[in-house]
């Protein structure tokens, strides 16, 4: 087992330290965390058609199909526009990573985002690709801008202003250099693909991509991000706040289209999406510690119970960290077969419940931190997806159990010598 942690430790450790540093991926990573709750509040116009579909008949669903338009009507103007916010916010990120004041950078990239996504239409702008299927096309888009803003900065290639000028004033000269350099990019690039390709730049770069987005959505992706967040977990570090990095604008973009498949009555095709992670592949923390939290409080040994005792509220709500550090299941080599591999088994179990049709995919992205069952009753509105979550928790229960006994045996040992 230790020579197993320490062959483990030697290859991840550079790669998690080089993610947790590398600027771009942070700010990926930061982009997309701040558009969540876009995508929440977009989400919550899903529930109304939700219950319709359930319901079927009567007052009420003849009230919510007469005011369907006003009850979904601000879903145009946050996961139909997911890109928009999210560009806005990793070049915001990213600019604040390389020391660059204001928010000329971020508005840049907008403006960018626009040039090269949004398609006129006789005489009309079309939206296509101001939504998921422009998220990443406006990563891109606000890396590039960011970077093109650090290198002007970099070699002083903007409009200098005297000192006594105000601070706002001489950000916006020296903004000025960058930004049309941008437009320029940006109107260049807008043209040669519509030229060369016959599409704007959003699909070119969507086709382009397509092997790489679809094969995320699938068993062995998520085995590989589960396992990736455990192990990462089990030798301290931050597993979800690393691999988010990689995964979040994948798992993002899937939910956004089930929303918008789901509004217009198609048929919801995604399962890996953020609401997925949270509400059922790590409901109430990584590793699905809950049971684990239960047994300890009950333990005979002193410590257990009492870092049981301390984990158990914020565990319900998903913040399992006083459990991971308290236990501590950081390097112990008790938990590492059920904390790294248990979570694999309970993955395979959600993906095929919903591949299969038992339970619902996701329509919806619940707010975090909710306690076992919301989150997944609200993103499927699907009342097996509440079975599931409790069944999965039973099941880490069982697999955590064997091992905790070993472990309480040993705390028990300890104690015994300490009192004595």
């Amino acid at each position: 087992m230790e020579k197993l942690q320490a062959t483990l430790m030697k290859f991840l450790m550079p790669i998690a330290n080089k993610l947790e540093q590398q600027k771009h991926i942070q700010a990926i990573k930061d982009g997309i965390v701040a558009s969540v709750p876009v995508i929440i509040v977009g989400s919550f116009c899903t529930i109304f058609l939700g219950i319709n579909n359930l319901i079927g008949s009567g007052p009420i669903y003849d009230f919510l199909s007469a005011n369907m338009g006003i009850l979904t009507y601000a879903s145009a103007f946050t996961t139909d526009m997911l890109a928009v916010y999210a560009t806005y916010f990793i070049a915001k990120s990213l600019s604040e990573k390389y020391d660059i004041a204001g928010s000329q950078p971020a508005v840049t990239a907008l403006i960018v985002f626009f040039i090269v996504s949004s398609v006129i239409q006789d005489g009309q702008l079309s939206t296509a690709y101001l939504g998921s299927t422009g998220l990443f096309p406006g990563i891109i888009i606000a890396l590039v801008t960011v970077e093109i803003y650090h290198l002007c900065y970099a070699k002083q290639l903007y409009i200098k202003m005297p000192e006594s000028v105000p601070p706002m004033v001489k950000d916006s000269f020296a903004a000025l250099v960058p930004l049309v350099i941008n437009t320029i990019l940006a109107v260049a690039v807008a043209n040669i693909s519509t030229a060369l390709a016959g599409v704007p730049f959003p699909q070119v770069l969507m086709n382009i991509l397509a092997p790489a987005i679809s094969s995320m959505d699938s068993l062995p992706a998520l085995l590989i991000v589960i396992f990736l967040t455990q192990i990462l977990w089990f030798f301290g570090l931050h597993g979800p706040s690393i691999t988010s990095a990689v995964w979040a604008s994948f798992a993002i973009a899937y939910g956004a289209e089930n929303i918008a498949a789901y509004t217009a009555g198609q048929p919801v095709t995604h399962i890996f999406t953020f609401g997925m992670y949270y509400a059922i592949l790590q409901v109430t923390g990584s590793g699905l510690t809950l049971g684990l939290n239960l047994l300890m409080i009950k333990s005979k040994a002193k410590s257990l119970s009492s870092v049981g005792k301390v984990a158990v509220v914020p565990g319900i709500f998903g913040i399992n960290e006083p459990l991971i550090f308290g236990t501590p299941m950081i390097m112990n080599p008790f938990m590492f077969i059920p904390f790294v591999f248990g979570p694999l088994i309970c993955t395979v179990i959600a993906y095929f419940s919903m591949t299969l049709g038992i339970v619902g995919k996701p329509i919806a992205n619940p707010p975090g931190f909710l306690p076992p069952g919301v989150g997944a009753f609200l993103m499927t509105l699907d009342w097996k997806s509440v079975v599931l979550v409790f069944l999965l928790l039973a099941l880490m229960t069982l697999i955590y159990y064997p091992f905790f006994k070993m472990m309480e045996k040993e705390e028990l040992e300890k104690e015994k010598l300490l009192e004595n």
